[in-house]
């Protein structure tokens, strides 16, 4: 049996880990499926083309496939992307008493799905950036596809995956937040964006003009809309009273989930389908993330997106 190189493992964080084997599971799985054939190119080489200068060809590689392939670099980079995560403190439901990928929260979930898209635009020659917002923009970095950028940002990422502290709560304003990103992202970008969309109910028709403003400048969106579906949706506690606090604001309020749970759900349906016609009214791509669903469910649209793009 070969032994594990310690010092090779430890170079990845567990982030890094769990995304990567995401990955791989996925790719797997695609080529398995109906997929099957589906044109996937995860080279970081391109066919050498007649005249151009033999400096960058892989002669290696043209020793074992007979074939002239040329090493692409970052100015080659086919598609932008940018990750915005919401990272307010609604994120952090539910609150869990142990916290890894077998127990996620929304954030988590997000963190980790980040990481996943970003060893695929790896794969592909993408460059990428990482926006961090609540209630205002904490973090932005520039959009690259170096692996050196590619450990700055699983760093950034590694800092969302810690308890929730009430001390420390954050609010949600989406609206101004995507207003903000849409003017400051300037050449055309596939917007991937992570969040609850608990936005204010008086702020919704803001959050709406947010998502416009993002088409306007003619980036292409997707909108994962991550959820708990058991507890927020559907709203299935146990049969007892709870205290039901509010992440943001710190609102209590002591209730039996029996009591409301019918009216609870019917009016987050109405929510979610408002938000689901707006989207498609506004030609952004709609997803659910139900954080017990797993990854495939965010690599798959991500994919689907890219080869429409090309």
């Amino acid at each position: 049996m070969p032994q594990i190189n310690e010092q090779n493992l430890r170079r990845y964080s567990h982030l890094e880990l769990i995304s990567k084997q995401a990955v791989e599971g996925f790719i797997t799985g695609l080529h398995k499926s109906p997929f099957h054939g589906f044109s996937v190119e995860f080279s970081e080489h391109r066919i050498y083309n007649d005249g151009e200068s033999t400096r960058n060809i892989d002669w290696k590689l043209f020793a074992r496939s007979d074939k002239l392939f040329v090493k692409r670099y970052e100015e080659e980079t086919n598609l932008r992307c940018r990750i915005l995560i919401d990272n307010s403190s609604s994120m952090f439901f539910p609150i869990q008493s142990k916290l890894d990928f077998d127990h996620l929260n929304k954030l988590y979930f997000s963190a980790y799905a980040s990481a996943a898209l970003i060893q695929l635009f790896r794969r592909q020659r993408d460059a990428f950036g990482l926006t961090l917002f609540s209630d205002s923009i904490q973090l932005n970095t520039p959009a690259r596809s170096t692996p050196a950028h590619q450990q700055i940002i699983f760093k950034e990422l590694e800092k969302l995956l810690l308890p929730f502290e009430p001390s420390q709560s954050k609010s949600t304003n989406v609206a101004n937040a995507l207003h903000e990103i849409a003017e400051n992202i300037h050449r055309r970008s596939l917007v991937i964006i992570f969040s609850d969309m608990f936005e204010n109910q008086q702020h919704e028709d803001d959050l709406f003009n947010a998502l416009q403003h993002l088409k306007h400048n003619k980036h292409e969106v997707i909108l994962f809309h991550v959820f708990d579906k058991k507890l927020e949706f559907d709203f299935e506690f146990d049969n007892r009273p709870y205290r039901f606090l509010d992440m943001e604001s710190g609102t209590e309020l002591k209730l039996h989930p029996n009591q409301i749970r019918e009216r609870y759900a019917t009016a987050m349906k109405k929510k979610h389908k408002q938000l689901k016609l707006k989207c498609n009214q506004f030609e952004i791509d709609y997803l659910e993330a139900d954080i017990a669903l797993g990854l495939h469910q965010i690599l798959l649209p991500y994919i689907l997106k890219r080869q429409k793009l090309h």
